[in-house]
């Protein structure tokens, strides 16, 4: 079975090329802007996306095109050379990946700092110029550090490019994970070190990308995490808890109730449905997320 982790490292591979990311800001820049694509029989409440990784199987193109049917906007986690493709079908990518170490090798270790700035001063006018809201980074695993020295070397690390990131407009955004069950080890895996992070940091271009399936699996309360911490919040992530699969009434998660939660707090910004399909009919699954989702 394919994972997150091997998905996200195949489609970081070659990201940092400089001659990609310069190829790309001539494509996008020689485009017109295309439509917002329909959403039929939605609410307009929710700005719905999908992360590229759990429909690996299907080519991006079909995929966008099935999305776009769907009143989906997003296609989450794809680097720049896929934002051409994005563009075609009307669609956006409202988190882009591509960060030098993926998940475990983060900006909790001062060694990696290097790396990963020079690919946020690279990347994020290319977004900023595609009009893209967020970029994801990771904290990196723990290997015996400390939670505090981690968020101290996280946050001096963020630290080195918020200015960037302000005078473009791209919010950095650091995802929470459990490392319970799918990322052991991780560091970034509870929210009340992600939302001090924020704190420390001090910009309102570095936020948290609130992962409700792994939230629920590391500590639960998500609807009053997310009342009472939204502002510290620029995207959401699903998942049908155990198993990462459906949200539908197999799973443990009410959505409808977490979403509506979601939507009271004013938030604007995306929701991606993160599971991976059971379904002979992946695309019925992602469908029916939607609809669930739309609130």
């Amino acid at each position: 079975m394919i994972t997150r982790r091997s998905a996200l490292a195949k489609l970081a591979g070659g990201a940092l090329a400089a001659s990609a990311a310069a190829s790309a800001i001539q494509r996008l820049a020689a485009a017109e802007p295309a439509p917002a694509p329909a959403a039929p029989g939605l609410l307009g409440r929710v700005n719905h996306s999908v992360c590229r990784w759990c429909y690996a199987g299907i080519p991006l193109d079909p995929l966008c095109q099935a999305a776009s049917g769907m009143g989906i906007r997003s296609i989450d986690l794809v680097t720049v050379e896929d934002f051409p493709t994005l563009r075609k079908h009307g669609l956006i990518c409202a988190m882009v990946t591509g960060v030098p170490g993926n998940i475990p090798n983060g900006l909790n270790r001062l060694e990696n700092h290097r790396a990963i700035t020079a690919y946020f001063e690279e990347t994020i006018p290319v977004v900023a110029d595609a009009g893209y809201p967020n970029m994801i980074c990771f904290s990196g695993n723990r290997a015996g550090m400390a939670d505090e020295e981690g968020l101290e070397n996280c946050a001096a690390g963020l630290r080195r490019i918020m200015g960037l990131a302000e005078r473009r407009g791209v919010t950095v955004c650091m995802e929470l994970l459990n490392s319970k069950v799918d990322h052991r080890d991780y560091m970034g895996d509870r929210t009340a070190w992600g939302f001090e992070l924020c704190r420390r940091v001090g910009s309102e271009r570095f936020k948290i990308l609130y992962d409700i399936y792994h939230m629920q699996i590391m500590e639960g309360d998500v609807i009053r995490t997310i009342r009472e911490n939204h502002r510290y919040i620029a995207h959401y992530h699903t998942g049908g808890v155990p198993g990462r699969h459906e949200i539908d009434e197999s799973q443990e998660l009410y959505y409808p109730a977490i979403m509506r939660a979601v939507v009271d707090t004013g938030f604007r910004g995306f929701v991606a449905q993160e599971f991976i399909p059971r379904r002979p009919d992946p695309l019925a699954s992602l469908r029916q997320g939607v609809r669930i989702c739309d609130v």
